[in-house]
């Protein structure tokens, strides 16, 4: 087995095997990435493919400066935020702190699945979904977001409180009890 610099020379050399290898090694988790993004796993496929042809394209500009796992990750997440931008464009909304109010975060269920949280995300409308993976699993700052999407700092903490609200609901529809109904 060849070491991953190995690889990674094989590939800026333009050599299939390595680009195969390589693509085999960080493509699952990669694809984790793409689908939290996507609104289905066939729009994650897309995103993953181009992004590893910017990958393949851009390999020898990566100047080892942090991980090269990450450095891949960081192009994945580009690559779905242009995908997302050039089919919908974020508008300015109004005041978040009516539906802020609102929320009871202490009412999320803590037993609910990573396979069930992943499904409610992608339903969720593509800005909201885009500002709440770029923040909630990404870490990024509101205004980093703002800087990222071309949009203010007060409409990413907006689509944010939205997301939020949304997921709260549809986590409570999950687990509302069921009523049983009484046969006299």
């Amino acid at each position: 087995m060849e070491n991953l610099e190995e690889i990674i020379n094989g590939c800026i050399a333009g050599k299939r095997l390595a680009q195969n290898t390589f693509y085999k090694m960080f493509a699952p988790k990669m694809y984790g990435v793409c689908l939290r993004y996507a609104k289905d796993s066939t729009e994650a496929e897309d995103i993953l493919q181009d992004g590893f042809i910017k990958v393949f394209q851009h390999m020898g500009s990566f100047k080892h400066e942090g991980s090269f796992e990450g450095w891949v990750r960081r192009i994945m997440i580009n690559t779905a935020l242009e995908r997302f931008r050039k089919k919908n464009p974020l508008l300015p909304v109004g005041d978040i702190y009516p539906v802020a109010k609102n929320m009871k975060y202490d009412d999320i269920e803590s037993n609910i699945s990573a396979d069930e949280l992943l499904a409610l995300v992608q339903k969720l409308p593509p800005g909201y979904r885009t500002v709440f993976n770029l923040y909630a699993i990404e870490g990024y700052s509101h205004q980093e977001i703002g800087e990222m999407l071309n949009i203010s700092e007060g409409t990413s903490k907006s689509q944010l409180a939205r997301a939020r609200a949304v997921l709260q609901e549809e986590i409570a529809k999950l687990y509302k009890p069921v009523q049983k109904k009484i046969v006299s």
